[in-house]
């Protein structure tokens, strides 16, 4: 059979074209966390919900002492699986605790049958100083050992604000947070551990900024913490939804409109997306101290839980 020269050269270019969306499509979808199975959802407690008794800003002579210990004692009453024991609670923040202390929360935890599905720090990748940076960084790496040591899966991390005068520079600074996430990312993958980044409405308030992040830093090791709270858009069960399949772990919070809103989660449609996502893993709640209202952990985190497990329930996986 001939083939003239203007076919040939129409074959030529399909299989290119064929090629390149072939290969676009294996790019894309490295970026997503491939997932076999049906949702499975597990729940998990922040322990930035109880930041007021674990980190006291004033604390009264007759006061009890509360500690992460307590903490985990607490879950274990309360049928709690699993926490996330944030790196602001342990002794001696942002210094790394000693092996003893991680060796006893670890073996408490696991005695109490309490997983270990995360733990986070405080950092700043968009200062314009590279050295504010790099100590971010360092104090990534520090934590990644850690979580290491702990058996935690994923570290969270932070971007950082706006800083004045990259308000309208977002890619300059995104630019220096890539930079700073794919160093951890490397670090991370040496120990075993995953890369959280939180969307903490700073720099990153929209599912196309995180998941821009996400696929610029290009690595198995990173993922993001879905922060349902913290998108700053019109619906952001849109985002949650366009966001859930690079989610390493979440944060579940009372109201997706912000900490001080009371107009609540919607659970049963968050719980929706998650199944159509296919989402396996932990789900961390957190609850936050709002303006108007008495603040007591020891209520409003099983409520929360509560509404959750409802919402699990009901929901059927399609």
């Amino acid at each position: 059979m001939k083939i003239n020269m203007n076919n040939k050269f129409v074959l030529i270019v399909s299989m290119g074209l064929a090629f390149f969306f072939f290969t676009t499509k294996i790019l894309v979808a490295q970026h997503e966390i491939k997932r076999n199975g049906p949702a499975h959802l597990k729940l998990s407690l922040n322990a930035y919900s109880f930041s007021e008794m674990l980190l006291p800003k004033e604390k009264k002579a007759d006061q009890p002492e509360f500690t992460l210990m307590n903490l985990l004692d607490w879950c274990a009453e309360q049928n709690i699986n699993a926490i996330d024991p944030t790196g602001y609670f342990f002794p001696g923040y942002p210094e790394v605790p000693t092996d003893e202390y991680i060796n006893q929360f670890k073996r408490k935890a696991f005695q109490l049958g309490i997983d270990i599905s995360g733990t986070g720090i405080r950092n700043n990748f968009t200062s314009p100083d590279p050295k504010v940076r790099a100590e971010g960084v360092q104090l990534a790496k520090d934590w990644i050992v850690v979580a290491s040591k702990l058996g935690a899966p994923v570290l969270r991390v932070f971007a950082g604000a706006i800083p004045e005068g990259y308000e309208d520079k977002w890619d300059e600074v995104a630019g220096w947070m890539i930079e700073c996430y794919k160093e951890c990312a490397v670090y991370g993958e040496k120990y075993g551990v995953l890369i959280g980044i939180q969307n903490h409405g700073d720099m990153l308030q929209t599912a196309e900024q995180c998941i821009k992040i996400i696929k610029a830093v290009d690595s198995d090791w990173v993922g993001l913490i879905v922060d349902i709270g913290n998108f700053k858009t019109d619906d952001p069960y849109i985002d949650i939804d366009e966001v859930t399949p690079y989610a390493v772990n979440w944060q579940v919070k009372e109201s997706v409109i912000g900490k001080d809103s009371k107009v609540r989660t919607d659970f049963s449609r968050l719980v929706k997306i998650l199944n159509k996502n296919g989402y396996r893993g932990y789900i961390p709640v957190e609850t936050l101290v709002m303006k108007d209202r008495v603040y007591d952990p020891f209520i409003l985190v099983p409520e929360l839980i509560k509404d959750m497990e409802k919402a699990m329930n009901e929901t059927i996986v399609e």
